[in-house]
């Protein structure tokens, strides 16, 4: 069974930091990953990609985030990080993380919720 569990969410104050983790299991699925990444989705708002990294390495940042995160894909341990700097309250969602494989279908987490405020 495909399991995508996150931790790290929380409330943090305007500039503060975060950092999220997504631990992947079930043997079959994960060795067929090839892309990990983050999606968040605010209020009245579609899910938008944050950031994503691929098995060779390669990363992408939704603008918006550009010099403030940082994804850290392990692929070896199935898991994707992603480290938030300079929060901001228009960060404030619910994050998602999410997964594709060569020969299966993607996979999304349960989401956890970060909540940027004073």
């Amino acid at each position: 069974q495909v399991q995508l569990v996150e931790s790290g969410g929380g409330l943090v104050q305007p500039g503060g930091s975060l950092r999220l983790s997504c631990v992947v299991s079930g043997s079959t699925y994960t060795s067929t990953i090839n892309v990990m990444g983050w999606y968040r989705q605010a209020p009245g708002e579609e899910r938008e990609l944050v950031a994503a990294v691929t098995s060779g390495g390669a990363r992408n940042y939704a603008d918006s985030v550009k010099g403030r995160f940082t994804i850290l894909g392990d692929f070896a341990k199935n898991t994707v990080y992603l480290q938030m700097n300079s929060l901001k309250t228009e960060d404030t969602a619910v994050y998602y993380c999410h997964t594709r494989s060569t020969s299966y279908p993607p996979r999304w987490g349960q989401g956890t919720q970060v909540t940027v405020s004073s």
